[in-house]
Formats: C-alpha cells, sequence, structure tokens
C-alpha cells in the first residue's frame, strides 16, 4: 500500500511541477510542443501496451482473451464517451493569445479544466489498478510514463487560465485539485482491482484501452497538425523505448 501512495505523490508532484512552470513559460514554440509532447505519446504507448495489456493478457491466457478485449473496448468507448460531453484540450489552447483573449468566456475555461479534469479519473486508475498485479514493476512503468506526460499537461492547465484573468493563487489551486483527482483514480482503480482475480485483468485493459484512445485521439493528431510530424515522430519512438528500457530496470 505504501507504493500507492508513493505513486499518487508523484503523480500529484509532476502536475504541479509543470503548473510552476506555466507561469514562466507562458508560450512554447510549436516544434518544442509537439517534441515534448511526441515524447510523451510513446512513453504513454509502452505504458498502455507493456504496463497495462500485456500483464492482462498474461492473466487470462489464450482462453480468457477476450476479457482484454472487452476491457480495451470498454476504455476506449469510455474516453469516447468523455470526448462527447467536454472539449478536446487543442481546440481551447491552441489559439494566438490575443484571439483566446477577446474570444474566450468563463464557460469555455470551467469546460477546459473539467475535460483536463475528468481525464485524470482514468489516468489514475491506470496507475492504482497495476498495484494489485504479482509483477508492480509495470505498475512503476505506467507511473512513470503518466508522470512525464502530467508535466506539460500541467503547463497547460495554467495558461489559459491566466489568460482569462484568473488570479495565480487561485489558478495553482485549481491546478492542486485537478492533481488531487488523480489521487482519487490511484485509489479508486487499485480498490476496484482488488476486489477480485476476474475484475484485475479487466481493469488493466480497460485503464490500457482508455491510454492508448488519448494517444491516437489526442496527442499524436496534436504532433502532427504543425509541420513537424516528423521529429514528432522521432520522439514518440525514443519515449517508447525509454519506457521499455525503464520497466526492464524495474525488473531487475
Amino acid at each position: 500500500m505504501i507504493y500507492v501512495w508513493i505513486s499518487a505523490a508523484g503523480l500529484t508532484v509532476a502536475t504541479l511541477i509543470g503548473a510552476l512552470l506555466g507561469f514562466f513559460i507562458k508560450e512554447l514554440p510549436h516544434k518544442g510542443k509537439d517534441t515534448v509532447l511526441g515524447f510523451c505519446a510513446g512513453v504513454m504507448l509502452a505504458a498502455a501496451t507493456i504496463g497495462l495489456i500485456q500483464p492482462a493478457a498474461e492473466m487470462t491466457g489464450i482462453r480468457g482473451g477476450w476479457l482484454v478485449l472487452v476491457g480495451v473496448i470498454a476504455g476506449m468507448l469510455f474516453l469516447n464517451l468523455l470526448d462527447l460531453v467536454t472539449p478536446h484540450v487543442h481546440h481551447l489552447v491552441g489559439l494566438d493569445q490575443e484571439e483566446h483573449r477577446n474570444n474566450a468566456s468563463i464557460n469555455h475555461i470551467l469546460l477546459f479544466v473539467m475535460a483536463i479534469a475528468i481525464h485524470k479519473l482514468p489516468e489514475g486508475m491506470a496507475t492504482g489498478v497495476g498495484f494489485n498485479a504479482e509483477e508492480i514493476s509495470n505498475a512503476w512503468a505506467v507511473t512513470i510514463g503518466i508522470a512525464l506526460q502530467n508535466i506539460p499537461e500541467g503547463m497547460v492547465i495554467i495558461a489559459p487560465l491566466l489568460i482569462a484573468g484568473v488570479t495565480k493563487v487561485r489558478a495553482f489551486v485549481i491546478a492542486l485539485v485537478i492533481a488531487l483527482l488523480e489521487v482519487v483514480g490511484i485509489w479508486l482503480g487499485y480498490g476496484l482491482g482488488a476486489i477480485s482475480e476476474f475484475l484485475l485483468p479487466v481493469m488493466l485493459s480497460f485503464a490500457g484501452g482508455a491510454m492508448l484512445y488519448v494517444v491516437s485521439d489526442e496527442m499524436i493528431p496534436e504532433t502532427h497538425s504543425h509541420g513537424y510530424q516528423k521529429i514528432a515522430t522521432y520522439a514518440l519512438i525514443m519515449g517508447f523505448i525509454t519506457l521499455v528500457f525503464l520497466d526492464m530496470a524495474f525488473e531487475m
């Protein structure tokens, strides 16, 4: 259980580090954003497959493979449903600063905050559920993958809030609340995964499917929309390989 607390603290700190950086780095060039986001996409892709879906498949075996398939599809559909009721992040932060200031309303900002917050829940669940498995090295790999993604995400939380006129103190409090929601997700995933051996592989694959959906639907298209798709692709591969070796290191 202490590992779950360590993981929760790490993900929270990563988000807050990103939020603090957001106060100083108001705007990154698209090339820099796409490179960082591409690396994070590769890390999350490896975390979803190696850290979540593969262990779930090993638990069920060939005959129980349908459980993994159901879990992955359910995770993707869950995120797809969230996308229907919340805006895409890049639709809200992709505007120029002046254009955003002239058109953004407080309702849009609240929707943006809600979109980030809701996505934190399945991310936390993806981390927490892995700590029920016999081999927790995969859970640490997932933790690292999501923590790396939380840093630029924390920066993204701050920028539109400041542009909308929210005070720095209130913006930081909002970032903290969103980070703590991920902690709720961690304990929710850990608790549900501990209920039964039957539910654990389903929860692992559910979390993996949710992460795959985010990578494919949000992260990769965003990195390929500004003309820097080559460097973003190289960064994705580097991120994937990085987590593969980190996962191997935890198993040693």
